[in-house]
């Protein structure tokens, strides 16, 4: 059980950051801000919950923090509020439909590894800049936040925590620099804010489609990687399906998308969590039930981050991004085939332009794979096996791949 605590209160620290980011960026006022922190923790904890009740397996759910980045960073000034819910919607509809169709598995399997990851890296550069600008400009805030991070990152047992430690010393800078006239906090109980989500091919194209190749690319894949190497090879279908509903239903809130965690999932899956492995799954569904109650401390979150610079909310954010950025480098440059259309995805989708209303991701990733077939020697030569996993009949997957991600 204790597993399973730390993990939800190391997900939740150390990424919520990136989801206001993501919100803001989006047009959600403080309201609908707290509200998608609250539906994102209810469908992860529920599903956390059913998942591994039904599978007796330590099933971890997380929502989509590269998601999150994508909204940050890479998402139209020009999509309004509804339309990204709409989008959010639709990822929903996608990521179930996934889970039905095998065929759908396999043709977004059959985008190269190299340029899913440098569509990634492109979105996570600008957000894992922020803590070089807050320390050049909120030097005496930032500062000893960039520090903690360091030194935890570097001499703590386990670098889980040096995020969340991070984010203490940026409430602590927030609390101790707050002006004396300051108004105090408000609304520090989560409501849930209704919205009729709203359809447009803007949204369509620079929100759902990049949020749904994210988070297959960077949760739900690595995810079932760190299952398989505990020894658990759970159906990715119903994994899938549930969380593709859960993104669904929440979306009307606020809840961008929900997936497999990666990184803390092995809290919950390794040995750490129970020597019996047939015990662990206690652990996740735990750590569901932690869920559950930290969304209601998202008020709390939202209201307090109001009364920060943005920037260094940001530069949080962007700590907890650097390990991801690190291993999508490494991925879309490990290929020397796809090396150059891979920088030129990853350049592109770091551009922030905006061309008929869709953002830099989905441009990136076009620009990548046109390059990639004009310069390949066989435009048909399939993904080599060793980097790229895949979905088979069963739905499970088949072969490890070489891309992680922080959840």
């Amino acid at each position: 059980m204790l597993a399973g605590i730390v993990m939800a209160i190391v997900g939740f620290a150390s990424s919520f950051a990136v989801v206001l980011a993501g919100l803001r960026a989006i047009g959600a006022d403080g309201r609908q801000a707290a509200s998608g922190l609250l539906v994102l923790s209810v469908t992860m904890g529920l599903s956390a919950v059913y998942l591994g009740l039904r599978h007796r397996m330590p099933i971890s759910i997380a929502w989509s923090t590269p998601g999150a980045a994508l909204l940050a960073t890479g998402v139209s000034r020009d999509i309004t509020y509804r339309e990204a819910l709409g989008a959010f919607a639709v990822t929903g509809v996608l990521l179930v439909l996934t889970g039905l169709s095998a065929r759908l598995a396999r043709l977004l399997a059959a985008i190269p590894v190299p340029l899913a990851s440098a569509m990634l890296a492109g979105v996570l550069l600008p957000l894992c800049l922020a803590p070089v600008k807050a320390v050049a400009e909120l030097p005496r805030a930032a500062i000893p936040v960039v520090l903690t991070w360091l030194v935890l990152g570097r001499f703590a047992r386990t670098k889980v925590w040096a995020v969340p430690a991070a984010l203490a010393v940026a409430i602590a800078a927030i609390w101790f620099t707050r002006s004396p006239g300051a108004p105090p906090m408000a609304g520090v109980l989560p409501v849930l804010s209704f919205e009729w989500p709203a359809l447009s091919p803007d949204a369509l194209i620079g929100i759902a489609l990049p949020l749904y190749i994210v988070t297959m690319a960077s949760q739900n894949v690595p995810g079932m990687s760190v299952m398989a190497a505990n020894g658990y090879r759970p159906d990715l279908r119903p994994v899938l399906t549930t969380t593709g509903a859960g993104t669904l239903l929440g979306a009307p809130f606020g809840g961008h998308a929900i997936n497999l965690a990666a990184i803390t999932a092995q809290l919950a899956a390794g040995p750490d969590a129970h020597p019996d492995p047939d015990r662990r799954w206690i652990a996740s569904v735990t750590g569901g039930v932690v869920y559950l109650l930290l969304g209601l401390m998202s008020g709390l979150a939202v209201s307090f981050a109001s009364t920060a610079p943005p920037l260094l909310i940001e530069s949080v954010a962007g700590l907890a991004l650097f390990a991801a950025l690190a291993a999508s480098l490494h991925a879309a440059v490990q290929d020397p085939d796809a090396r150059e259309a891979a920088v030129i995805a990853l350049v592109v989708s770091a551009s922030g332009i905006t061309v008929l209303g869709v953002g830099a991701p989905f441009w990136g990733l076009v620009t990548g794979l046109a390059y990639h077939r004009l310069t390949s020697r066989s435009p048909r030569r399939p993904v080599p096996a060793d980097r790229i996993q895949r979905i088979d009949e069963s739905g499970e997957v088949s072969r490890e791949q070489k891309i992680s991600e922080a959840d």
